[in-house]
């Protein structure tokens, strides 16, 4: 089962052992501020995890019709049994998921099919999808570089899930402890270039995903190289080690 599924599972239950309804409260003390502070973020978990949950959106009328039988203990209008609940849930959970997964598979298949007819567009022997929007004049990354870079990520859809432009600062990382998408395409990339990557699931997330990325999501970066950090290899008696330290590159 997902772990952000067991996730909403346990949040739930620990939402709904309460057993009290909403009342009328003031904040006296810091342990009432605290108390308080903690439902809110149980209630935005809630809200979030349920966003995302496949099969969705979620009827939050019935979901809140639930939660209020259990919390006011009025067995009298469930809709059905408690005992079976549980099972219920995490069914639903896997079958709603594995029928998400085959449609983005499939989504993402159709969408680099078509995209590759774009004569702006190159394929690699991975199936890494590559346009350039501008071609610098810097050197290329190896694998071992650290790279400074620009970077908007979305789905298919357009749905931006990452971005360092709205976040106003350029990112630097180790050019081989991304996923396979980055790490094959900043190494076609010169310093100052600028292009977008296709990048296909099993150079992505896989089946898993990751947070907001659902498994088998084909994703799409823009990504900007503003420069690159090689690493400085110093020798002892005749054996080579790499240091952590990088020096740049000379534009």
């Amino acid at each position: 089962m997902d772990k952000r599924f067991l996730f909403l599972s346990i949040l739930l239950s620990l939402v709904l052992s309460v057993g009290a309804k909403p009342k009328k409260v003031k904040l006296v003390t810091d342990n009432d501020s605290a108390s308080y502070a903690m439902g809110i973020e149980f209630a935005k978990n809630i809200r979030d995890n349920v966003k995302n949950f496949p099969g969705g959106p979620f009827n939050w009328d019935l979901l809140l019709n639930g939660m209020n039988s259990v919390l006011t203990n009025d067995t009298t209008n469930l809709l059905m049994p408690m005992s079976a609940t549980a099972d219920y849930f995490q069914s639903y959970a896997i079958k709603a998921t594995e029928k998400e997964a085959q449609k983005n598979k499939e989504d993402g298949e159709k969408f680099l099919e078509n995209n590759k007819k774009d004569s702006n567009v190159k394929v690699t022997a991975s199936g890494l999808q590559y346009k350039v929007v501008t071609e610098g004049k810097g050197v290329k990354p190896n694998p071992t570089d650290k790279v400074k870079v620009h970077y908007r990520g979305t789905l298919l859809d357009g749905t931006v899930f990452d971005s360092s432009y709205e976040r106003g600062q350029p990112i630097e990382f180790e050019l081989n402890k991304v996923i396979k998408g980055w790490t094959e395409g900043l190494q076609l990339m010169t310093v100052g270039s600028k292009y977008i990557l296709y990048i296909p699931y099993d150079l992505a997330y896989g089946t898993r995903g990751n947070g907001s990325i659902k498994p088998y999501s084909t994703l799409i970066f823009e990504v900007e190289l503003l420069d690159v950090a090689k690493p400085v290899v110093n020798t002892i008696q005749g054996a080579k080690f790499q240091f952590p330290e990088y020096q740049r590159t000379i534009k």
